[in-house]
């Protein structure tokens, strides 16, 4: 084997590998938009019914499929546009390496500790809240143009931006780590339909990031005092403080975590073995 025949392996392996990854990128956005979803599942549709109607001979419907599908994808980034616009922006926004430090055992429970003293002192006092916990997708389109803070994440910090009649009060707060970043961010509201109309501009603000972005939105209700998280295009209504609590920490987890401590059970186990 030569060095130009393994050369040629290598390349292609590569070539693979890349367009595996953007496959995979663009499934995930995906998946977080709801509107694309719809797409996606109706041009399968539309390639499915292609595909009977060749089998069947069906002339009339093969002949407007056709036209479907020549002038389709035209037609599909006309209409939609900005959901298309909003994927790419995902793609761009989205992190490979990583950009913050994983957090520490301590760090994180030190992290969660704060937000929920903060929202336990909101909710009593009815005080509405956005906190939105950024994860692997950058939120630096919200964060640009936001009020910067940069400080160590403090329930009374918390407290104090969200108090009524403060400049930032309307506004939602990003957490990049273990750190304030900044506040008053105005976020996308979410267009879902399914919705409940009963739900203000916090929830719908906190969902429309969860749409968008892989983030943790934390809402405090003015009204109810109800806690809420939206994550995975899913919005998570009237949580309790343990289970705001539960969840948090087991998001904010990093995945290789797992696999360390499964590893440290099975070295247990044979210890006591």
């Amino acid at each position: 084997m030569n060095l130009s025949l393994v050369w040629n392996i290598i390349t292609k392996i590569i070539d693979i590998c890349f367009v595996w990854i953007f496959f995979y990128y663009i499934l995930k956005n995906v998946k977080n938009n709801i509107k694309m979803v719809l797409i996606v599942k109706g041009v399968i549709i539309i390639l499915i019914i292609k595909v009977i109607s060749d089998l069947l001979d069906l002339y009339t419907v093969g002949v407007l499929l056709e036209y479907v599908v020549e002038w389709g994808p035209l037609a599909l980034i006309v209409i939609f546009q900005p959901e298309i616009r909003s994927v790419l922006e995902s793609l761009g926004r989205t992190q490979l390496l990583g950009r913050h430090k994983v957090l520490t055992i301590d760090e994180r429970e030190k992290v969660v500790n704060e937000i929920m003293k903060a929202c336990d002192w909101l909710k009593k006092n009815r005080i509405g809240a956005l906190i939105v916990i950024e994860r692997e997708v950058s939120l630096q389109e919200y964060i640009g143009n936001s009020t910067k803070i940069y400080a160590d994440i403090n329930d009374s910090l918390l407290e104090t931006i969200f108090f009524p009649n403060s400049p930032l009060h309307d506004g939602g707060v990003i957490i990049q780590g273990d750190r304030i970043t900044c506040a008053g961010s105005v976020f996308k509201t979410s267009v879902n339909q399914n919705l409940s109309k009963r739900l203000g501009t916090r929830h719908r603000a906190a969902l429309g990031i969860a749409e968008e972005s892989d983030a943790l939105a934390i809402v405090v209700s003015e009204e109810t005092g109800r806690l809420s998280l939206a994550m995975d295009s899913e919005l998570h209504y009237n949580l309790s403080n343990e289970e705001m609590r539960t969840m948090l920490l087991e998001e904010l987890s990093p995945k290789s975590e797992i696999f360390f401590a499964s590893d440290e059970n099975e070295s247990d186990g044979e210890e006591d073995a």
